[in-house]
């Protein structure tokens, strides 16, 4: 059919995923002479992972009484379980920087204790708990909810169970860091890992299921509109966590950490001019039926693969004193 993305199509946005790292190295450039530490990659990855999870698990509710709003347990429980495996991989990399050893010198004990004795061991776990849970989830409800062949609009509360859950598990380890100590400082944490869960998420959610120029003219404006919001609260927070962890102006070039806080704010300053000039042309055109689902796809996986280089950053930083 002329003007439908497909399956394969639809799966470059895979290549959001060397972007991710794209934006780690730059950040252990930038953080030098501090060592790169792979907690920084590993944590891109879940967060990365997360948010698709939320975007996936959100996208019934972008446009309310959508016909073929049905959401896509399938792709949630495939990006949940690998999720799972990114946050196992990090609760023993934390636990093995803890103990200021390799991951491989880390025994069943010392995992153990880290869970049991250090407040990120336990908020470790209970992450990967959650996405344990989504993943479960979404794997029950993709083997007994039965298709919807005629395109009627279907109950999308059980996406919020898993939208719910995986909110928790993204946020959870944001708000008890550094933030916590700060007055609002949790309600600004997670509303800045929200907002880029969503702005990051939704895109590749719709890039995932979008399949005609119908899906991109209905499910493109109502994002655009979501993606303003999530771009105003994480400029907001972003600069306010910037300010509290940094000492003045200085710190943005004498540190490793104020130099990626630079190149994150330039990063986001092109997606917000990227995302101005594509909601003046692109969603115009594609609200009208003017533009194909092929278009439309490859402008979504290029903004997806740059917001990813971003997530790579935010994510060094998050790990970064």
């Amino acid at each position: 059919m002329v003007g439908t993305a497909t399956y394969s199509e639809r799966w470059r946005i895979a290549l959001a995923v060397p972007t991710t790292m794209l934006g780690v190295l730059l950040a252990w450039a930038l953080a030098a002479p501090a060592t790169p530490q792979a907690l920084g990659m590993v944590r891109a990855l879940a967060d990365g992972l997360g948010a698709v999870a939320i975007g996936l698990a959100a996208l019934p509710r972008l446009v309310p009484g959508r016909a073929s709003s049905a959401p896509d347990w399938r792709s949630i429980a495939a990006v949940a379980a690998v999720w799972s495996a990114c946050e196992a991989a990090l609760l023993v990399l934390t636990a093995a920087d803890v103990e200021n050893r390799i991951a491989t010198e880390l025994d069943v004990e010392g995992l153990a204790d880290f869970v049991r004795d250090i407040n990120s061991g336990r908020v470790g776990i209970v992450v990967l708990a959650l996405t344990l849970a989504v993943a479960v989830y979404a794997a029950f409800r993709f083997r007994t909810v039965p298709a919807n062949p005629r395109g009627r609009a279907v109950p999308t509360g059980g996406a919020d169970v898993a939208l719910v859950l995986a909110a928790v598990a993204l946020v959870l380890r944001p708000i008890t860091g550094h933030m916590s100590q700060q007055l609002f400082g949790s309600i600004l944490a997670a509303a800045h890992t929200l907002a880029a869960a969503l702005w990051f998420g939704l895109l590749v959610a719709i890039a995932l299921t979008a399949r005609t120029r119908r899906d991109w003219a209905e499910l493109l404006p109502s994002y655009s509109v979501w993606a303003v919001r999530c771009v105003i609260v994480l400029g907001a927070t972003g600069v306010i966590n910037a300010l509290v962890r940094l000492g003045g102006v200085g710190d943005l070039l004498d540190t490793g950490y104020g130099r990626i806080v630079v190149a994150k704010l330039a990063a986001f300053a092109a997606l917000v001019v990227l995302g101005w000039w594509w909601r003046r042309t692109w969603v115009v055109a594609a609200s009208a039926h003017r533009t194909d689902a092929e278009v439309s796809l490859r402008r979504a996986i290029l903004e997806a693969c740059a917001t990813a280089a971003v997530f790579g950053l935010a994510a060094v930083l998050a790990v970064t004193a």
